[in-house]
């Protein structure tokens, strides 16, 4: 039985893999959805309390966090939506995965976009005269931004379930040298999913992401989806992406196999 590991991103937590872990496991995969640290609990009690220290928290204690639950198991697959997508990447780059989907992925390097959402949404994060205080969502900013997609019923409805606050210095650290993956090794197959009305993470910088590996030999894939957000996983329409994701998972299958150790830039 081959393992998936599912990585949420920035304002979610396992909650927004509902879904997602029971159709694969319903394929006969065995499914996990670690949280990031301070993550783990009811969305809703997370936002009405947040964690101590949620502001401080950095993208190598995230990394380092899912790099150890991913090295108690042989080689598993990861699904990583939005920053859990680099760190699909990341983990991709060391070798530790048999294969690797990124959905609407931070893009790693510090590769930007002009696109004016992702210039304003992701000036608004890493604000430095925030500093280290947390980034507090709220049903109208998921709305317009993370969920534009959706109606304002389908919005609010999805904010109460899965949204959380978040550490501005995730964000910040995935465009230092944390962020950093060496997009010229061979490395097992991965497959980069974009979400065309994606406000975060524009479709063309996912593209761009994917035109960035080098190494011919590897299998990279991409896959535009019209009329989605960055709530791409959880919006009606998910089971499309997530059978596509599915199908190449299956096409992919002698590919996705134990692969030689290597290693992201540090």
């Amino acid at each position: 039985m081959k393992t998936i590991v599912f990585v949420h991103g920035m304002f979610q937590n396992p909650k927004s893999w509902e879904n997602w872990v029971r159709f694969f496991s319903e394929r006969g995969y065995d499914c996990r959805a670690p949280a990031w640290p301070l993550h783990e609990g009811d969305p809703k009690t997370l936002r009405h309390s947040p964690p101590a220290g949620l502001g401080e928290l950095s993208l190598d204690e995230i990394y380092n966090s899912i790099e150890a639950d991913v090295a108690m198991l042989d080689q598993p697959i990861v699904i990583g939506h939005s920053v859990g997508g680099l760190i699909a990447q990341k983990l991709l780059a060391r070798g530790v995965v048999s294969g690797a989907v990124g959905i609407a992925s931070v893009a790693p390097n510090a590769m930007l976009d002009f696109d004016w959402g992702f210039i304003k949404n992701s000036a608004i994060i890493t604000n430095p005269l925030k500093g280290d205080e947390p980034v507090y969502m709220d049903a109208k900013t998921f709305h317009g931004a993370f969920a534009n997609t959706l109606s304002e019923d389908q919005a609010t409805a999805a904010f109460e379930q899965t949204a959380t606050h978040d550490s501005r210095n995730v964000l910040r650290d995935c465009m230092g040298k944390s962020g950093r993956v060496d997009l010229d090794r061979s490395h097992a197959p991965l497959l980069l999913i974009a979400a065309e009305e994606d406000e975060i993470i524009p479709a063309d910088l996912c593209e761009k992401n994917f035109n960035a590996y080098e190494d011919a030999d590897s299998v990279t894939d991409f896959r535009r989806f019209v009329g989605r957000s960055h709530f791409i996983c959880g919006e009606p329409g998910w089971e499309e992406v997530a059978t596509f994701v599915a199908q190449w998972l299956e096409q992919n299958g002698r590919e996705i196999s134990p692969a030689p150790q290597a290693s992201t830039l540090r």
